[in-house]
């Protein structure tokens, strides 16, 4: 047997060495256990082309990589668009309608199996093929609508040549947020002939850091290391953090007192969802700053208004709403789970500016009213059965009320919400509830579907105000086919304010969520990601 040379002998203990670092997650780190983790409910699925919630979201965020993703890092650092399966963020060309990318040479499945640049176009086709939620994010690229409907024959504009790993995506038009697209779970790439079907019950093959393993739907899941990340992928993606566990159990308990007193007593190390709210006050009292902490999600909460009919498509009527609303009273019945907010934008998304046009001033609401005198004072306010979010709408009736309008409230189960608001067909669609959450990081996401005229649906309609303003329909459009930079937020954030001097909307906060972990754990390190959530390769003993 030949012996190498003590200097190559020495480069390869280095290189070992720093391949764990980056496998391993860093020399200081500790690695190894199991963290022991609780659901108050079981993800919509466990299905990258399918989920559709940050729970499932949250799951996901670390076993299954689209070609760009979020950068694991908390606030405004995690809303950086990186490179996840593919080399680099893309190259855009055409005035904006084709993307190009090259995937990673080497990765693998935790199957064993290589990830290929036509698995792409076999992960895209696979959303219209399971009628994934996700597909209007990819119906702009060229033949994508022709393959919904036929679901045969592939999509014209992806371009993959597994040789190369080259990617070429064209789009019929230009689209300023395609890149967020391609970082969205939906988009998150699985072997080619992936069923197309809900593969929640016996998840695929992973490509980050963890697979999921041994799920009971509705009950429990597991997490193991991907046997192929130390071997190939983590090497080859050094955005992508190793994680310190080796293993993760997650249960659902629907109790909310006992998921909190689980984590109390150190039987669980983190629990998903917040505590609920008559234990809020008390846990934040007690243990933030050491095992809790209160997280920002990038939403808004308000009340809408039908511009369509009588009394909303009152301009005066509408902004005496707006002045109306105690945005603090709102924070109460929020338990402190809510933080104030006057525009449509959040904090935390591209375009964002404080601004406050309607301060709370309840006799210049009053004399808006008397000055609009409107003839129709019946009024239906609409609310799903969710506390506290049932209870936000009764207070919104009684503000309606003290307006002098007969306002009688209409609470319906939550999963049943939507389909009635959203279909012009239900009777008196007045005003109501509502909330949004962010699936990307980009503007155009919350103007385009909640008020952009062309959103109007006659069913499944997320425009629940009606607004139809043709002037700020084209702004909406033109800013949709430009990439988001300085320019582009300002001309969102002017939009924003236009829109709220029509008073569409009474918006009234920004929701939180909570990272609630036991003593154990090392809160400091633990990373919430604005579009994921809590990152499960942050966790780690102190």
């Amino acid at each position: 047997m030949n012996r190498l040379p003590a200097a190559l002998v020495l480069f390869g203990l280095v290189a070992a060495a720093s391949l764990c670092l980056v496998a391993c997650g860093g020399s200081e780190d500790q690695r190894g256990g199991t963290l022991k983790a609780s659901y108050a409910s079981f993800p919509d699925y466990l299905d990258p082309q399918l989920s559709y919630t940050l729970e499932g979201w949250t799951a996901m965020y670390d076993t299954y990589l689209p070609l760009l993703t979020y950068a694991h890092a908390t606030g405004k650092a995690g809303s950086k668009l990186v490179p996840a399966l593919a080399e680099s963020l893309p190259k855009i060309s055409d005035g904006g309608r084709t993307y190009t990318l090259t995937l990673r040479k080497g990765l693998r499945y935790s199957d064993g199996r290589p990830v290929r640049a036509s698995d792409f176009p076999a992960t895209i086709e696979r959303v219209f093929r399971i009628n994934s939620p996700g597909a209007p994010f990819y119906t702009v690229i060229a033949g994508a609508e022709r393959f919904a409907r036929t679901k045969s024959g592939g999509i014209s504009g992806i371009e993959a040549d597994d040789a190369t790993g080259r990617i070429a995506i064209h789009l019929v038009e230009p689209r300023g947020s395609f890149a967020n697209s391609l970082a969205m779970m939906f988009a998150a790439l699985l072997p080619a002939g992936t069923p197309a079907e809900d593969q929640t019950a016996s998840p695929p093959p992973a490509t980050g850091p963890y697979e999921i393993v041994d799920t009971k739907i509705g009950r429990s899941w597991s997490y193991r290391r991907n046997p192929e990340w130390a071997k190939h992928n983590a090497a080859l993606i050094p955005e992508i953090p190793a994680g310190h566990f080796d293993a993760i159990d997650v249960r659902v308990v629907r109790n909310e007192a006992t998921r909190v007193h689980e984590v109390e007593n150190g039987q669980v190390d983190w629990t998903q969802s917040s505590p609920p709210p008559e234990l809020y006050a008390s846990v934040k009292s007690k243990y933030e700053g050491t095992q809790f902490r209160v997280e920002p999600t990038v939403s808004v909460y308000y009340f809408w208004m039908n511009m369509e009919q009588p009394p909303f498509n009152d301009l005066k009527v509408r902004r005496a709403v707006n002045y109306a609303i105690d945005p603090a009273a709102l924070e109460r019945i929020y338990a402190g789970s809510l933080t104030a907010a006057h525009g449509i934008l959040p904090v935390g998304m591209p375009g964002h500016r404080d601004f406050n046009l309607y301060p709370h001033n309840l006799a210049k609401a009053k004399r808006l009213i008397a000055a609009a005198d409107p003839a129709d004072r019946k009024i239906t306010v609409w609310a799903n059965d969710e506390s506290p979010n049932n209870e936000a709408a009764a207070y919104y009736q009684g503000v309606l009320s003290e307006l002098g309008f007969d306002a009688k409230l209409k609470e319906v189960n939550a999963s049943d919400y939507l389909t009635l608001v959203g279909n012009e067909t239900t009777p008196d669609l007045d005003t109501g509830w509502y909330d949004w959450f962010a699936d990307q990081l980009h503007p155009n996401t919350f103007l385009q579907p909640l008020l952009a005229g062309e959103s109007i649906e006659p069913t499944n309609n997320n425009n629940l105000s009606r607004t139809d303003v043709p002037r700020l329909n084209a702004k909406i459009a033109q800013l949709a086919r430009e990439p988001l930079g300085p320019r582009q937020e300002d001309e969102y954030a002017r939009l924003d304010r236009e829109y709220m001097e029509l008073a569409p909307w009474a918006p009234y906060g920004s929701n939180t969520t909570s990272t609630f972990v036991s003593s154990a754990i090392d809160l400091d390190k633990v990373v919430y990601n604005p579009t994921y959530g809590d990152d499960l390769t942050s966790f780690q003993f102190k």
